[in-house]
């Protein structure tokens, strides 16, 4: 495998060029398997004050979904924007 500068690799890409050569395919994954592992779920525990609890409830009834959804989604949203933050910096 040939190695070249990140960016002399992008511009090979920008180029449209094959950058095949610079690619190290023994540690690749396939996209499909990749998307699994994101989207497989793990079981967590956490403890909540009650205040929080029924603000969770209220907003969720509000919505319309359950409290595990509203906590699902807010955290997500909340880890989304934190590495966007961190990308820009």
């Amino acid at each position: 495998m040939k190695t070249i500068t990140a960016k002399e690799f992008d511009e090979k890409f920008n180029n449209g060029e094959d950058i095949t050569e610079y690619l190290d395919f023994s540690t690749a994954v396939r996209l499909k398997d990749v998307k699994k592992l994101k989207t497989e779920t793990k079981k967590v525990n956490v403890d909540f004050p009650e205040w929080v609890v029924e603000s969770l409830d209220k907003e969720a009834k509000k919505i319309g979904v359950t409290r595990q959804s509203i906590i699902k989604v807010w955290i997500a949203e909340r880890l989304k924007e934190e590495t966007q933050h961190l990308q820009a910096s």
